[in-house]
């Protein structure tokens, strides 16, 4: 055997299977000796890619095997460990332990919260822990590409730099000075910084004494320079091997030239831009931080049984060349920009997009042992497809887990936290006892029952903040029996937020404490409720490194911010043949069908995550990765991913919220492929067909008719319009006994001030004998009352104050005409037609004649004289009917006089009145002394119809007369409102 004159590299090109073919490769080197394997040792990028290439092992092997040590070098950016074999225990002297991240996230957060300070700029305790991990990350890339952090005081800053970043600048310095010190004081160093001293620590004593079997680092794509010389210490050993995933050869000299880094120009001083969003270029920075040269690479020779066909790496690597070289398109061969087995479906909708994904991979279960996986950066993409597939009862595993957030543990301590700021706001409260771990077990029902009384007890505007003043709101019933269970187990809490800011360990200790009284043991159950507990204990560990004072208000922000970056991944057991990756967790996969979805613009390639410390230009004089390159990682990955033997690339050309732009990776794949851009036309079809129900069969008008027996014989004078318009909605309302509920935490509608003014009027009548100078404190009063709603204070006191004057000095000045008032606030009923036709009436007048004048107090606009001629709005004229025929306890008369008191605005004053009749009959009204007959005539003929007759309670009977919407969704009106 020739002896080796350089490193060993490799290659595995895009269109094979990586992990199977990288195992081929091993298992033909290790021959026939059974302990060749064991002796070796594999650096790969992850633990996602120990699994992948534990799984090729196990394929290829067909029987029993030693596997070989697999470590995983690790990368800052994913938390992993660099491996035990990389730090052993007999080390005489090892590095510093690393800080904990937890610790070191809130020592920053104080260092940033203090200069901020100083700066006179203060910000709170939440934004500091977001400002903290931002920092963490430009810190970590600072030390990952070695660059002295006294670097930043050899930039020359020029007047285009501004002010803002020019603050955050030196914010982000002072910090960096002072952090040294704050690790001394810990005698920890930081993660990054530990693991370049533990690859250095290995290239040396690699070195000196090189290990006796086989060295393999296999898809490391990392180019931290301590990284490259890891690896090109395991090229040049005797027995090592690099082994790289889809590093293009045949991409021509000239494009790889263009990609860059590229030196200082000496004469200008300025330096060419390189083009970071290409595949290749973080492979060609690697290749030159190792020292080699792209000709030193050769391709590996096994394949992985996997594989798509040769000319797809060609078709790839042209549709993703630099775009100064994209005018070669045009002389490209068929050959060229073949993609035989890659196919797209563009979809109307993430919904269908995700069940035309979950439709292939679905399909793929119907061949024996055939394998598929979906990748993509979507995490809702990916959690709608998961929900598909449940409609087959089919599991499967989202390798990129899930936010804490947004899974139960997490969405219970964020409502605990954000119920406890808002004081138990109506919403908040309910969201937080309604959730799904609150009480689960066997005392669950009956928890809910006084759940649900609570959330019928608190429907309208809100009561006043605080737990005992939802008590006070509380009226007897299973509410008020049921509520102080839950009060005792929120006071804790609730005293605690009442102190203001203070040490965020106590309040964090507090959630904790008061979370698993509400829910026990379930609360910290699963792989989701340990990761919340570890969180929450780390967290109150290293609490007081942190801000020393944080505001109640600010934690549920703080702690969110914190518990979305906490990936919960499932525990295994899913589906063995399907998987869903993110972009991290797809390297190095292959199945026999990979499908890549959501390719739109901003989500793959995803939009760079701004740097909020270091401008563009400083990240640029300091040698720092571009915020674009995550772009160019992206598209290695998609480059990856479109080897596998079948491929499916989809989109939708919306989002949630609007249209969507194709990804820049999709359309260049439609311009390469042009008329052979291959449709997955079939795929397209059978999910609009899924759920396509060919025909539709339109729906009748409700029109319910039922016996006599169940019909009301009892009516209100409010409801005779409705009745009369709208019979559907009186017969949801009566007959079945469908009362609307007011929304939860409503703001004050027309209807609920209408509420108030009445009730300051009854008072005013009740108590006040209609004593003209105690109207306007009775107002006062009210708006004073701590359950008055705030809007109510802040928008409509000064309307309500002005009306208020204004109907104390109308009844004044009438009472000197000798009109007094001679009754407010009474009810009464008669009998007619049948029925019994109750009545409420707001006031009632004496005329100075003797007779009666009906008035009744609105909000807003009266009705207009057209709906009373038309037969509607006649309330007036049936109370009228009820006090002339002997109806009302304390009032009985003739009437002489029918009144709209309105607190609306006319002619820039609020208040006036507005009567539906004239003496005379003007301008096309009612003349007074008709209006009750007319309105005993108008009644008689509805209840005759609806009450003692047979006609139908048809729905919407006269639209412009039902202008409420209560009971549209119970009627369907949308499936047949407006058709013939």
């Amino acid at each position: 055997m020739a002896e080796r004159t350089g490193p060993t590299l490799y290659t595995i090109p895009a269109h094979r299977a990586f992990a199977d073919a990288l195992v081929a490769g091993l298992l033909r080197r290790a021959g026939q000796d059974p302990l060749a394997l064991a002796r070796a040792l594999i650096l790969l990028p992850n633990n996602r890619a120990i699994r992948a290439v534990t799984d090729a092992f196990v394929r290829a092997s067909g029987g029993g095997l030693v596997l070989p040590r697999m470590i995983a070098l690790g990368d800052t950016g994913l938390g992993e460990a660099v491996g035990a074999a990389l730090d052993p225990a007999d080390d005489a002297d090892p590095p510093l332990p690393a800080v904990p991240p937890y610790q070191r996230r809130m020592i920053l957060a104080r260092l940033v919260s203090e200069e901020r300070r100083r700066g006179g700029h203060p910000i709170d305790a939440a934004e500091a822990v977001r400002l903290a991990g931002e920092l963490a990350k430009t810190l970590d890339q600072l030390l990952v590409e070695e660059v002295a952090p006294t670097r930043l005081h050899e930039i020359e800053l020029g007047p285009e730099l501004t002010e803002h970043w020019q603050r955050a600048l030196s914010t982000f310095d002072v910090v960096l000075q002072r952090w040294p010190g704050e690790l001394a004081r810990l005698g920890r160093i930081d993660a990054a910084t530990r693991r370049a001293a533990l690859l250095d620590r290995l290239v040396t004593r690699w070195r000196a004494a090189p290990p006796a079997g086989l060295v393999c680092a296999a898809g490391v794509t990392d180019s931290a320079p301590s990284v490259a010389r890891a690896l090109r210490c395991v090229a040049d050993l005797p027995g090592g091997m690099v082994v790289f995933a889809d590093l293009d050869l045949h991409l021509p000299d000239e494009e790889w030239d263009a990609l860059g880094p590229h030196p200082r120009n000496p004469d200008t001083g300025l330096t060419r831009r390189s083009i970071e969003t290409h595949p290749q270029f973080h492979l060609k920075l690697l290749l030159e931080r190792m020292g080699v040269g792209r000709a030193e690479v050769t391709t590996w020779r096994e394949g992985g049984g996997h594989d798509a066909d040769t000319t797809r790496s060609r078709a790839i690597a042209n549709a993703l060349a630099p775009a100064d070289f994209t005018g070669k398109w045009t002389r490209l061969g068929a050959e060229d920009r073949r993609l035989k087995g890659v196919t797209v479906a563009e979809l109307a909708t993430p919904a269908e997009e995700a069940q035309a994904i979950a439709l292939a991979l679905r399909g793929v279960l119907e061949e024996p042992g055939r394998t598929a996986a979906l990748v993509t950066p979507d995490r809702a993409l990916a959690r709608r497809v998961a929900a598909h597939l449940g409609r087959w009862q089919i599991l499967i595993d989202d390798s990129a887990g899930r936010p804490l957030s947004i899974l139960p543990p997490g969405t219970l301590i964020l409502a605990l936290v954000e119920a406890a700021a808002q004081r138990f706001a109506p919403l908040a409260l309910l969201a937080l006892l309604k959730h799904p771990l609150v009480r689960s077990g066997d005392t669950r029902l009956g928890w809910l029952d006084g759940v649900r009384a609570l959330d019928r007890a608190l429907r309208g505007p809100r009561p006043a903040a605080g737990l005992d003043a939802v008590d006070v709101h509380l009226r007897a019933g299973t509410a008020k029996r049921w509520w102080p269970e839950a009060q005792a187990l929120l006071t804790p809490i609730a005293t605690v937020f009442e102190r203001g800011a203070q040490p965020l360990g106590p309040l964090l200790a507090t959630v904790r404490e008061t979370a698993a009284a509400l829910c026990g043991d379930e609360l910290w159950a699963g792989p989701a409720g340990r990761a919340a507990a570890q969180c929450l204990a780390d967290l109150e560990i290293e609490a007081d490194a942190g801000p020393p004072l944080v505001d109640p208000s600010e934690l549920a922000q703080l702690l969110r911010t914190l518990l979305d970056e906490v990936a919960v991944r499932p525990l295994q057991g899913a589906h063995p043949r399907l998987a869903i990756y993110g972009l991290l967790e797809a390297r190095l996969q292959t199945a026999d069908l990979m499908v890549l979805g959501g390719l739109n613009e901003g989500m793959w390639p995803g939009r760079p995550a701004p740097d909020p410390w270091l401008a563009p230009r400083i990240r640029a004089e300091l040698g720092l990765p571009g915020l674009e390159r995550q772009v160019g990682t992206s598209a290695h990955d998609f480059a990856q991913a479109l080897g596998a033997p079948r491929a499916i690339v989809t989109r939708a050309r919306r989002d949630a919220k609007s249209p969507a732009l194709a990804s820049r990776l999709w359309l260049r794949l439609q311009a390469l492929a042009g008329d052979r851009f291959e449709r997955a036309e079939a795929l397209e079809a059978w999910t609009r067909d899924l759920d396509d129900p060919r025909a539709h069969r339109p729906s009748d008008r409700p029109a319910p008719s039922p016996i006599a027996a169940l019909r009301p014989r009892l009516i209100s004078v409010t409801e005779v319009d409705r009745l009369k318009a709208d019979p559907y909605a009186f017969y949801a309302r009566r007959v079945l006994g469908l009362m609307p509920l007011d929304p939860v935490d409503a703001d004050p509608s027309a209807a609920w001030r209408g509420t108030a003014v009445h009730d300051i009027l009854e008072q005013w009548w009740k108590h006040d004998a209609c004593a003209i100078d105690a109207l306007r404190p009775r107002a006062e009063a009210m708006l004073r009352d701590e359950r008055t709603h705030p809007m109510m204070r802040a928008l409509w006191q000064p309307r309500l104050l002005e009306a208020i004057d204004w109907i104390a000095g109308t009844i004044a000045a009438q009472a000197v005409d000798g009109r007094v008032v001679a009754s407010a606030e009474g009810k009464g009923e008669i009998a007619i037609a049948g029925v019994t036709l109750r009545g409420r009436y707001d006031r009632v007048d004496r005329l100075p004649g003797g007779e009666l004048a009906i008035i009744d107090y609105k909000t807003g606009k009266p009705p207009s004289a057209t709906a009373v001629r038309a037969g509607y709005s006649l309330q007036l004229g049936l109370l009228g009917l009820i006090a002339e025929r002997g109806g009302f306890a304390d009032v009985a008369g003739k009437t002489g006089a029918f009144e709209y008191w309105s607190l609306g605005k006319k002619r820039d004053a609020f208040g006036y009145v507005e009567s539906p009749v004239d003496p005379e009959g003007k301008r096309d009204k009612i003349p007074t002394a008709e209006f009750t007959a007319t309105a005993a005539h108008n009644f008689t003929e509805v209840a005759g119809n609806w009450l003692t007759g047979s006609a139908a309670f048809t729905a919407k009977l006269v639209p412009e007369y039902a202008p409420y919407a209560e009971y549209d969704q119970l009627m369907r009106r949308d499936e047949w409102y407006g058709r013939e």
